[in-house]
């Protein structure tokens, strides 16, 4: 396929917008009773965006506007999230039209889609909570003669196998790039990924749609993918992760046990599906019977009484990362009932109204589960339960021919964007450039590789802000994907001299860069907004007359940003409309562009800002605009009788009672949370610590402590992670669908190294001695590795390779070994991520992962005997998945 030189492309591109002629005459909206509802509910958007009036509607006065093209805009003004309307113009929404209409007219089974199914799987431009820009132009300029003579089926196939020629799968952050920006990295999480391909088929004019499972319930994490409608079918597919046929992807087997797959639906939506949730706006419908057997989950919701409760707020919940996350919410009815559609495995039931809340556990052979509204907030006690997932089911392989002719292809595609990535700045560069500017050469090194695909940007501001002391320590306050998909221009306007900046007196000096010049707030996108802000806001300006002139007037609209995509402050401004969290953002924004320190604390969310020495909460509603620091505290240690050492979200986690639910708190990868004990300030309130242990059949055995915080009275609280009985307990999971590099050449995953059964992988340093003995360890137990049947992995980090490392010298090995190699220790530091421990170049590590991913053994250094270790673990697993009783994995 041709090649564009993504790093060349200019942030937003510009193509010429396509003529309107030949849509002269014509409806877009057929149906003149949907037509109308649609432009009133477009009237009802024009009055509420009267503050972006110019800039959103006067493309509606442009000559030549067709019916067509007028219909197709109303629509998508009527229903767009508040982010859209904020943030940006009437021009970028028609472009969005024409090119849908492009696509339909120049592709020949553009005439064959349904107007509903082209309105909203085409047209709209918006896949989840990305950044917007044009890649409907750039996608279908690249993609039109690639498709030539292709089946609308045969089609999709190639798009997909387009997308991974340009992106692979790689974890990162939740801020979703824009997929111009995805491109120019070529790598992203799936939730990217999947955007990608999607904005790829709507380009193309093939309907389709971002799919997710919220949560899996029987593992931790989620997943998200494609769903394209081909012929008057939807079909699946792994974005950027092309198989010979539609419907046939790695998640095929873990969808099968979800609970829940659903989309969002842009717009007043009218599809067979049913809908979880049914807004002005949007839809949210269930998928899961594509994916899995399902279960009409019933639910009777009553006061104490036995009475029933109407408008009661539903969560159906999975434990996952140490919390009971709600896959879907409802309402009840008049009778007090409500159900969804989900799968074969266990739910927590959480009902509230009011100060009334009450839970029950929902299971397959429930037919109705009954939620009394009789929990009190406050009441202190402790309680167990057990999550039971839906059991494992296997799926039928794809034809070996197919198989081995989409590998080669997949190679071939891998080559192109590893060549591609290998125009990306290198270590020897960067020194150059650093000595010819003056700059610390591993400093600048550092950051450019961070920056990826726009490496040349950020060697830009490093050369234009050369001699500005705060360079370096501004570039560390940004995240990674900051400098991923940020312009050159917009970070600069960021770092002036702080002689420009009226920065609050009295602030540590230490977080004037962090917490003043930087622009990370949460995860929003940064644009430039100092200068905007300098000069709407007066410059005596203080916190609190920030939030009394300024923020107390946005009105809230939690609803309307359904994307969950942040506003920009400067759209906050401008629309007067934001969503708490875009509020939120704008308050902190607005401080820092006047010299402010202020912060959303992650742990909480909450907006804060430096006064008196520390960090005052935000209280919008209050005369004083602040609350007291938090006086509560809580010191948690681990329990002696943990075979596993704590770790935050991966085992164990604290929720406040707020709003009628427990919201968990995000300390994920903090400091303060690394090492037991310790103590948190935390405010006053209910709280519960929720520790749960996952076992080898994904189920979850869970304690829960109910407790109230007061202010002034320390309390102490001691994590005890349950046993898991009669059953083996997961020391923590690795992704099973990671994928490996062979050192003979290829990839494989994880779970296709398992081979169904499981995989001992065994972490190297080749050149030290524990490895070695290790690898003379391991032929005594070979024959009966090889008998099992399942996979043995020898992994040696990039950096721990040698040449002068001969593998073949090491004899009797199991047949089925394989060696990989792991670059920039990804796979090494996912295991020991996992296991929560703080790896200190103790080689060897050698891990057991279930077919699942859960590491059933772990053993880190000299140790004899370890494949003895593996052997007894692989039978304890086995009679365990036969429902004997066993031991607890050993250690």
């Amino acid at each position: 396929m041709k090649k564009i030189l993504w790093a060349a492309l200019p942030f937003i591109v510009g193509v010429t917008a396509i003529p309107a002629c030949n849509q002269q005459g014509r409806h877009f909206l057929t149906n003149p009773a949907y037509r109308d509802s649609v432009h009133q509910q477009f009237e009802r958007r024009r009055t509420e965006a009267a503050g972006r009036s110019e800039a959103l509607f006067a493309v509606f006065n442009q000559e030549g506007l067709s019916a067509a093209q007028r219909e197709a805009l109303e629509f998508l003004y009527a229903y767009m999230p508040l982010c859209d309307l904020a943030d940006y113009d009437g021009s970028f929404f028609l472009r969005q039209v024409n090119g849908a209409f492009r696509a339909r007219e120049y592709f020949s089974w553009g005439k064959t889609i349904p107007e509903d199914i082209f309105r909203h799987f085409v047209l709209v431009y918006r896949t989840n909570n990305e950044h917007l820009d044009t890649a409907r132009d750039v996608f279908f300029e690249e993609l039109k003669d690639c498709l030539k003579g292709l089946s609308m089926y045969e089609a999709a196939l190639e798009v997909n196998h387009w997308c991974h020629e340009k992106v692979t799968y790689r974890g990162t952050d939740s801020r979703t790039s824009a997929p111009l920006a995805l491109a120019r990295t070529s790598w992203g999480r799936c939730g990217e990924e999947s955007t990608f391909a999607t904005t790829a088929m709507r380009a193309v004019g093939i309907p389709a749609r971002q799919c997710y499972t919220p949560r899996w319930a029987h593992t931790d994490d989620n997943h998200a993918w494609v769903e394209v409608w081909i012929d008057g079918k939807w079909h699946y597919l792994g974005a950027c992760e092309p198989e010979p046929e539609l419907d046939a992807a790695w998640f095929t087997a873990p969808a099968k046990r979800a609970m829940m797959v659903h989309t969002n639906v842009f717009g007043a939506y009218t599809g067979p599906e049913q809908k979880n949730l049914e807004t002005p706006l949007y839809s949210k419908i269930n998928l899961l019977a594509n994916y899995a057997a399902t279960r009409s989950v019933n639910v009777q919701v009553t006061d104490p009484s036995g009475a029933p409760v109407e408008q009661a707020s539903v969560q159906f919940q999975v434990y996952n990362y140490a919390e009971m996350y709600p896959i879907a919410e409802t309402k009840t009815d008049a009778s007090g009932r409500t159900s969804i559609i989900s799968g074969n495995g266990d739910l927590l039931i959480w009902a509230g109204k009011g100060s009334q809340y009450g839970y029950a556990k929902s299971s397959p052979q429930d037919t109705l589960t009954i939620v009394r509204l009789d929990r009190t907030q406050g009441a202190a006690y402790e309680e167990s339960l057990v999550m039971n997932v839906p059991p494992e089911v296997g799926v039928p392989a794809l034809p070996p021919d197919k198989v081995a002719a989409n590998a080669l292809r997949l190679a071939r595609e891998d080559s192109i964007r590893n060549s591609y990535m290998a125009t990306f700045v290198s270590q020897e560069q960067a020194y150059v450039f650093a000595e010819k500017n003056n700059l610390n050469k591993d400093e600048a090194w550092k950051h450019l590789h961070r920056a990826q695909g726009n490496w040349q940007a950020i060697q830009a501001l490093m050369a234009a802000r050369r001699a500005t002391p705060d360079l370096f320590p501004f570039l560390a306050s940004l995240s990674d994907k900051d400098l991923r998909d940020t312009p050159e221009e917009y970070l600069a306007a960021y770092l002036p001299d702080r002689s420009a900046i009226a920065i609050q007196e009295g602030v540590p000096a230490d977080m004037v860069v962090q917490y003043v010049l930087s622009p990370r707030i949460e995860a929003e996108l940064i644009k430039p907004r100092r200068p905007f802000f300098q000069e709407k806001t007066s410059p005596a300006a203080d916190p609190v007359s920030i939030i009394q002139k300024y923020i107390s007037g946005i009105i809230l609209n939690d609803d309307g940003n359904y994307y969950n995509c942040r506003i920009s402050p400067q759209g906050v401004r401008e629309l007067g409309i934001a969503d708490r969290r875009s509020r939120n953002v704008a308050f902190v924004a607005e401080c820092r562009s006047n010299g402010i320190v202020a912060r959303i604390e992650r742990a909480t969310g909450k907006p804060q800002y430096w006064a008196g020495g520390r960090w005052q909460d935000v209280a919008f509603d209050a005369e004083s605009a602040q609350v007291s620091a938090p006086a509560a505290s809580i010191t948690l240690a681990s329990h002696p009788a943990n075979v596993v050492k704590p770790a935050y979200s991966a085992n164990y986690s604290l929720a406040r009672f707020q709003d009628g639910t427990f919201r968990t708190l995000d300390f994920w990868g903090n400091s303060a949370v690394a090492k037991m004990p310790y103590t948190l300030k935390l405010e006053k309130g209910y709280y519960r610590l929720l520790a749960g242990s996952r076992a080898n059949d994904g189920s979850v055995f869970v304690n829960a402590k109910y407790f109230e915080l007061k202010d002034n009275v320390p309390y102490a609280a001691v994590v005890q992670l349950p046993k898991t009985e009669g059953k083996l307990l997961v020391k923590g999971i690795v992704d099973p669908n990671t994928i490996a590099e062979l050192m003979d050449g290829g990839k494989a995953t994880l779970k296709e190294l398992a081979g169904g059964k499981g995989l001992v992988v065994c972490f190297l340093d080749p050149g030290k001695e524990p490895s070695k003995h290790i690898l003379q360890d391991f032929p005594a137990a070979a024959a009966d590795l090889d008998a099992w049947g399942g996979g043995v992995a020898f992994v040696i980090p990039s950096d721990k390779q040698s040449a002068a490392f001969d593998r073949t010298a090491f004899k009797g090995l199991p047949a089925s070994a394989k060696w990989l190699a792991d670059p920039n220790r990804a796979l090494l530091t996912a295991a020991t991520g996992a296991l929560g421990i703080d790896f200190k170049e103790n080689f060897p590590l050698t891990i057991y992962l279930s077919n699942n991913g859960g590491i059933l053994f772990a053993a880190e250094g000299y140790r004899i005997g370890t494949g003895a270790e593996v052997l007894g673990v692989i039978a304890a697993e086995a009679a365990a998945s036969k429902g004997c009783r066993v031991q607890s994995a050993p250690q």
